[in-house]
């Protein structure tokens, strides 16, 4: 069973330095319909003006990820954590008893990121933070797994039952995961167009999986999308 999820169906708020869709509800976008799927919470598509972010402000008991598309952000945390996470690197932070971070555009392009919510197995974990670079020839054509429980494979390590699979594809390409029986998946198209088992996608949609266990990826146009594999 496929749910579709479309791109102008999601929340939308515009910040003037922001611009964001929640797939999810978020902040002030409220849905009772679409609270998260599975132990997913939020996927925010994020486009962040030059020289501007997210100042400090607070997280606790939640595993993040953050996923560039374009541009590069600059990430510092109470935990004395500095980086620049760019397309690509794959950045995972466990909020745990609790931290403080911000993430700035400090270039003068756009930004475009995913940030990406997951309930953790428990609460009051310690926090901590992981940042790791994919190689595009790593996702061309296939499901590169980017995050999982084990760390597995050189993913960066998520607090859940969930594997986060990435995958790039030229047109006419196409690639295939098998989902084992009892589990579920989340498709989302970062960008591009293409089929998933048969349902048209596009940039910025959504796919929710159960009861189904091959599933094709087919691109239409050149297509980057992240896969979840969900207890």
């Amino acid at each position: 069973m496929l749910y579709l999820r479309t791109a102008e169906s999601r929340g939308h708020a515009d910040h003037g330095w922001l611009d964001t869709h929640h797939t999810f509800s978020f902040a002030d976008y409220y849905d009772p319909s679409f609270m998260g799927f599975r132990s997913l919470r939020v996927i925010n598509d994020d486009w962040v003006a030059p020289r501007r972010g997210f100042g400090t402000h607070p997280h606790r008991d939640m595993e993040i990820i953050t996923y560039v598309l374009d541009g590069q952000v600059e990430h510092r945390d109470s935990m004395g954590t500095h980086g620049v996470i760019g397309p690509g690197e794959v950045q995972r932070m466990t909020a745990g008893t609790g931290v403080r971070h911000s993430e700035q555009n400090t270039s003068d392009e756009p930004l475009r990121l995913l940030q990406i919510w997951i309930l953790p197995e428990r609460p009051g974990l310690e926090p901590s933070y992981e940042q790791k670079r994919f190689a595009p020839e790593e996702r061309q054509g296939r499901f590169r797994l980017l995050a999982s429980p084990d760390g597995r494979e050189g993913a960066v390590t998520v607090h859940q039952d969930v594997a986060l699979y990435g995958t790039l594809l030229g047109t006419g390409d196409e690639a295939r995961f098998t989902l084992a029986p009892g589990r579920h998946a989340w498709l989302q198209v970062a960008r591009g167009s293409g089929t998933f088992n048969g349902v048209r996608v596009k940039e910025g949609d959504g796919v929710a999986v159960s009861e189904e266990q091959a599933l094709t990826l087919i691109a239409e146009t050149p297509l980057e999308a992240l896969l979840f594999d969900l207890a």
